[in-house]
């Protein structure tokens, strides 16, 4: 059971967690049933076995109570509902239920290296594993010519997958520099979050959000923890959260007015961004010189000039958050940052080009090659699926596998390629003799 309780929202007193490891697991197809009617002074009358019911889907679904994924640290296996089987009367057994998998926005889903999913929507779903088909009754298969037939088909598996979950908190604007540089402090002012603040370095230990208004334009600040030097090589706490800038469409370097030498400080926090695994620096920045309440003004104008010298044409700007002195000009500058983001976003989604399918990738596209000395490989979405789903134990059943052959065309092209009786043929992880 998942613990999914407000509880587990990241924040003071609780974890945050943007990494995990679970395995999903579709639910299997019911198996389709082999009976006849039973009426009265008929020994047996006709098939009336039903289809199995079809397993559960795992469902990926964003959930946007959720900042954390804190709630799979310890669930490490997600199963559907398997499919039930069919019964008599054709009666079709009951669907197995859905596993919803609530994630917060900006979940990533991989599988080894291969990115299965970028759930950056607020209202994003997708099936990560598709539940097994259910087995055909065999009511299913009674024709003209056939009307007894007592085969019925196996349930298909469920798809599984071995998953790794990476967090990367989906926001318009990051706050970056160095621990103590006020980056809670002002997000705490300029937004409605509720930031740690206290006068040492690493208060924040967790991104925080807010939400910030100007001018009747919203846009979404995240506080990152603040770097340090070697954070892209994994010293401190910059490599965990140096991920959650990827998504940030610009990124305020905010740089104290007051330290020993706060040109050497921004020049760290470029260096990071820039050593990181994609290049962070190429974002559009304003650099915010802050604290300024805490310097006299010659300070402030030496310390403005320099800054502005290594930052070359990036805007500058000079605030107090505690005064509340300055705040107005820099978020105007960043929402037509962010104007500017969505804008170009929108037209890159735009111009998007929808693949094209490939008629090889068809389910009824199929193969066949030679598997080793007497035995052939028979190789296709839809043929597979037939044989997955034959039962093995019914004659009926076998022979119904070899009339799909047959009529695929598949029986024609292992006599085209010189298979012969006594021969193996291979499909998926069936194996059955081949019989001309």
């Amino acid at each position: 059971m998942l613990d999914l309780s407000p509880d587990f929202c990241y924040g003071k007193g609780t974890m945050f967690v943007d990494t995990a490891t679970i395995e999903v697991k579709a639910g299997k197809g019911g198996d389709g049933r082999s009976s006849f009617r039973h009426e009265k002074y008929r020994a047996m009358g006709g098939p009336d076995g039903g289809d199995g019911g079809r397993g559960g889907n795992i469902i990926v679904r964003v959930d946007h109570n959720l900042n954390t994924l804190v709630a799979y640290r310890n669930a490490k296996t997600l199963r559907a509902e398997s499919g039930q089987p069919g019964g008599g009367n054709r009666m079709h057994g009951k669907n197995g239920e859905d596993q919803i998998v609530p994630v917060p926005q900006g979940t990533q889903l991989w599988e080894g290296e291969q990115l299965l999913a970028d759930l950056t929507g607020p209202a994003d779903e997708l099936i990560i594993a598709k539940g097994g088909r259910g087995g055909f009754g065999n009511a299913h298969f009674k024709s003209s010519t056939r009307q007894a037939p007592r085969n019925a088909e196996l349930g298909d598996p469920g798809e599984a997958h071995n998953l790794r979950l990476e967090l990367k908190m989906v926001a318009d604007v990051g706050l970056v520099g160095l621990p103590n540089a006020g980056k809670s402090t002002l997000l705490s002012v300029i937004s409605n979050a509720k930031p740690e603040i206290a006068d040492y370095p690493f208060t924040t230990l967790v991104p925080n959000l807010g939400v910030v208004d100007v001018d009747d334009f919203g846009f979404l600040v995240a506080d990152i923890p603040g770097l340090i030097e070697g954070a892209s090589e994994g010293k401190g706490l910059g490599d965990e959260f140096l991920r959650h800038i990827e998504r940030t469409a610009v990124l305020l370097h905010l740089v104290d007015a007051g330290t020993a030498d706060p040109v050497a400080d921004y020049r760290v926090i470029q260096s990071e961004l820039a050593q990181y695994q994609v290049d962070l620096s190429l974002k559009p920045q304003l650099v915010v010189i802050t604290k300024v309440e805490t310097v006299d003004q010659p300070t402030l104008t030496a310390v403005t000039k320099a800054i502005k010298k290594v930052a070359k044409s990036t805007p500058l700007f000079a605030i107090s958050a505690q005064a509340h002195q300055g705040l107005l000009e820099v978020l105007r500058a960043a929402a037509e940052l962010v104007k500017a983001a969505r804008t170009q976003r929108a037209a890159e989604l735009a111009e998007a080009v929808v693949p094209i399918i490939d008629t090889v990738d068809s389910p009824d596209f199929w193969r066949v090659a030679a598997d080793g000395p007497g035995a052939w490989r028979v190789t296709g979405e839809r043929i597979e699926g037939f044989a997955r789903r034959t039962n093995f134990d019914q004659d009926d059943g076998i022979r119904r596998l070899r009339d799909i052959l047959a009529k695929m065309g598949i029986a024609a092209a292992l006599r085209r390629q010189g298979a012969q009786d006594g021969d193996t043929i291979r499909i998926g992880d069936t194996e059955l003799a081949w019989l001309d």
